[in-house]
């Protein structure tokens, strides 16, 4: 094999199997010198590849765990299978592979040969994921195209549909995206608005590169994350809760596991809650997760929200099986 580039990536290519290869084998593989494989082991270390070399008998040329991760060689089953789990990461938002998955899959899928593209599409329209209760999933070429649009700092168009269900359409500057709650959001410039805002990736439909890159503008916040964070917790109202609860200070403490503050006893046997705002869903959770009797004072919103939770709770049981006089139930 006369040209070294190629040979360099043939080599590359058998280092990267896990196994020990004697160098008279990767001599005869690409039909050159030993010499010529101890040259190419050095070109390939001053590249930043670990190669080590063993002596002996049994010894030879390994790639190892180097410093850093050096740039790796996939053949076409190999990049499909990753390309597919990728996508399948991204789909979800989960804490510390999320964001990580998108970046990976946007560098992969720019360099997938067309005919890989064409595997990675059929397989993805043959499968369907399992869909979670209150997880809406987002379409990974969505976040791929949103990705590469953000680090190119090219403008994009997407339809977008909101809360009350009305859809328009949208010319942004990409910052980033934030995966949280499990949910994407993407944090743009809106040049229609000529404000910064956030969108739910889940609503967003056919996004399109415009080819024209936007100025550098600087976020009004620390990071997207915090951005979003903000965001989020302006939008959604909250509220503080008074209740009175039917166990001592002691023990409900011991089952929040924190300190007596927001706390006021009672009596011996009961205290009264005064909680930090949140929302109206965490607030019901909250007291329903005490595991004692309780009363809600205030909001009114809250008493609401919990007899609709009772309700829909009851309807779901059913009603109580009848009882016998003699308290034996039917058989």
């Amino acid at each position: 094999m006369s040209d070294a580039p190629a040979r360099l990536l043939s080599l590359l290519s058998l280092l990267q199997t896990p196994r020990e290869w004697p160098g008279s084998e990767l001599a005869a593989r690409l039909d050159v010198s030993l010499r010529t494989i101890r040259r190419d082991v050095e070109q390939l270390r001053d590249l930043g590849y670990p190669v080590r070399a063993t002596m002996g008998v049994t010894g030879g040329y390994r790639l190892v765990a180097g410093k850093a991760m050096p740039p790796l060689l996939l053949d076409d089953e190999e990049a499909v299978a990753i390309t597919v789990g990728l996508r399948t990461a991204a789909r979800q938002a989960v804490a510390g592979i999320g964001e990580a998955s998108v970046r990976a899959l946007a560098k992969l899928e720019q360099v997938l040969p067309s005919r890989l593209r064409h595997r990675v599409g059929v397989l993805g329209a043959a499968t369907v994921p399992l869909p979670t209760w209150d997880r809406p999933t987002v379409d990974p070429e969505h976040l791929t195209t949103l990705a590469a649009a953000s680090g190119n700092r090219e403008r994009l168009r997407f339809a977008y549909r909101r809360h009350d269900g009305t859809s328009g359409e949208r010319l942004v500057e990409p910052y980033k995206l934030v995966a949280g709650g499990h949910r994407w959001y993407l944090v743009a410039y809106d040049n229609d608005r000529d404000d910064w805002r956030i969108f739910r990736v889940d609503r967003i439909s056919e996004p399109r590169p415009t080819g024209a890159r936007g100025p550098a503008r600087a976020l009004p916040a620390p990071d997207a994350a915090a951005y979003v964070s903000d965001k989020l917790h302006r939008l959604a109202p909250v509220y503080r809760a008074v209740a009175t609860l039917h166990a001592s200070v002691t023990q409900v403490a011991d089952r929040l596991g924190t300190s007596t503050a927001g706390l006021e006893p009672i009596d011996a046997d009961s205290c009264r809650l005064t909680s930090h705002t949140d929302t109206l869903e965490w607030l019901a959770w909250h007291l329903l997760s005490l595991g004692c009797e309780f009363e809600v004072h205030q909001p009114p919103e809250l008493v609401a929200h919990l007899r609709d939770i009772g309700g829909r709770a009851s309807r779901a049981a059913g009603p109580p099986p009848h009882t016998a006089p003699n308290g034996d139930r039917p058989g």
